[in-house]
């Protein structure tokens, strides 16, 4: 495929190579394969359920350790607010109360979600900034039909020249609301929440992906709320902040497969999901790096206990990380014995969840060696996984790969042939759903940083299909980075309690009780 020499030079503005953008073009013409999922990853198949014995173990083996290390919490927060508030963007463009009543309305609509958010209004964390506004701009307000005021608290919620909501980043929309009125961020909770589990020698490292839009609100909620969260945790916080990369963007193509142009002639390209956060991921440099969306957190009086199973993560992390360093080292003596071999790989398929292949017994002590260490030598990740209750979104499944190796493996739906029975059937008898809480370990036995793009499968990217300006476009979504982009990593799930995960997808779900405890200080 022929590129101009204006072409060549838009790809290079972005840090793209035509070496990238060719083999991007190749995945819409080849197509993506599915996952092919051997089995629901389970408890004591995949899945690891602890005794609070164990639990107790683990935390103490990170409490007893933690502050000889570099530890940092890593949030993905760049998405804006827009998605929260679909079914309220949709009540404002469709309904007139002129035209019929509010019950009219949800009833001909079938909107159960305006009719759960208008009956838990006042429990909302921004009622009263709203109602304020109301009450200034329209000093009628309460004479009005009951239409005509759910009408007007959602547009001064959400349009562009009042509160603007839909256009704020998720992390700063006021989530919680405490005592005497104090409202909470999401990205003041997870200040709040780090402190409890990530805290080194009183400082507490976090780092936020964000739209560069953004930066100076977030710069400046942090500046108004330093302070008072420094002096409620004891401690100092560390707050850096990155944005993705254009380098990260992926070209789009006609239905066709041509590159799509825009009408100035020049080549479309589109950021690729949260895939592409795995570069930003790599510039970090830690010892231990905990990974959570900006949107679950809990209000403060849940927060120990969800502590308590980010410790319990942490302390299996450096568990295995320490005898798979040991190993690493033994792996490094030429003297290295049978029986020590041996060790070394029912270790890796004990407590890594590696399959060994059926040969390995057969290999020459030599090639023995080189397969342990490229087994052992990367990346760990151990995922905390929640009971699956309905939620949409990725599990923990076997996966075989093209190569006919089976790891465990977080796969979204996307990711799944629901016209193969089989394959569906699987997906069916999941039993745990992905949060997204995840603690890893990202250098190798010599405190070297490993490069986390060289453990990433560019076969589990997405293809998917939008309209630019009317028309159809294919675009490419990168790997997602809890997904393909840690597909080479050492990984191991273990279960955690629902109350560490509680995500605010929709406005509704902080009506839920994580999110509600007002008499809280």
């Amino acid at each position: 495929m022929s590129f101009s020499d204006s072409d060549l030079k838009q790809i290079e503005s972005k840090g793209l190579t035509l070496r990238k953008v060719q083999s991007q073009i190749e995945l819409f013409v080849t197509g993506l394969p599915f996952s092919n999922l051997v089995s629901a990853a389970t408890i004591g198949d995949g899945i690891i359920r602890y005794t609070d014995t164990e639990i107790e173990h683990y935390i103490n083996v990170f409490e007893g350790k933690k502050n000889d290390l570099c530890v940092l919490k890593f949030v993905p927060a760049s998405g804006a607010a827009t998605r929260m508030f679909k079914f309220l963007f949709q009540f404002t463009k469709e309904y007139d109360p002129e035209a019929e009543t509010l019950n009219a309305y949800i009833n001909r609509t079938k909107n159960n979600n305006l009719s759960m958010f208008l009956v838990g209004l006042e429990k909302f964390p921004f009622y009263y900034e709203v109602m304020d506004m109301l009450n200034e701009k329209h000093p009628n307000y309460k004479a009005l039909s009951t239409g005509h005021q759910a009408l007007l608290f959602v547009k001064t919620m959400l349009d562009e020249d009042k509160l603007n909501y839909g256009n704020f980043p998720k992390g700063l929309l006021p989530f919680h609301e405490y005592k005497n009125k104090i409202i909470s961020t999401a990205f003041e909770e997870h200040l709040f929440e780090s402190a409890l589990y990530s805290s080194t020698n009183a400082t507490t490292k976090l780092h936020f992906t964000i739209s560069e839009k953004y930066k100076d609100k977030f710069k400046n909620e942090f500046n108004r709320i330093q302070e008072k969260v420094e002096k409620k945790t004891g401690a100092k916080f560390d707050i850096s902040f990155s944005y993705q990369k254009e380098s990260t963007d992926t070209i789009a193509v006609t239905p066709k497969n041509k590159p799509f142009r825009e009408d100035d002639g020049t080549l479309l390209f589109r950021p690729s999901g949260h895939g592409a956060l795995i570069e930003n991921l790599n510039d970090l440099n830690a010892d231990i790096i905990f990974i959570k969306n900006i949107d679950n957190v809990v209000v403060y009086k849940y927060k120990t206990e969800v502590a308590k199973y980010k410790k319990l993560l942490a302390g299996v992390l450096l568990n295995l990380q320490e005898t798979s360093f040991k190993y690493m080292e033994q792996l490094d003596d030429e003297e290295t014995t049978e029986d020590e071999l041996i060790k070394i790989a029912e270790f890796l398929l004990n407590k890594l969840q590696v399959k060994i292949s059926p040969e390995f017994e057969k290999y020459k002590a030599k090639y023995q060696i080189e397969y342990l260490r490229e087994k052992l030598n990367r990346p760990i990740r151990i995922c905390g996984m929640v009971k699956n209750e309905g939620e949409p979104g990725g599990g923990p499944f076997w996966v075989k790969d093209e190569s006919g190796n089976v790891s465990l493996q977080i796969v979204e739906s996307a990711q799944i042939n629901m016209k193969n029975k089989p394959q569906k059937a699987i997906l069916k008898k999941s039993t745990h759903f992905n949060p997204v809480d995840i603690v890893c370990s990202v250098k190798n036995y010599k405190g070297e940083k490993f490069d986390l793009t060289d453990f990433v499968d560019p076969k589990t990217a997405f293809i998917t299909m939008k309209t630019k300006v009317g028309k159809d476009l294919k675009a490419l979504e990168l790997p997602g980075l809890w997904n393909g982009s840690m597909s080479n990593w050492n990984t191991v799930f273990v279960e955690v309690p629902l109350i560490t995960f509680n995500p605010v997808k929709t406005v509704n779900d902080l009506l839920k009780a994580p999110h509600q405890i007002k008499s809280d200080a």
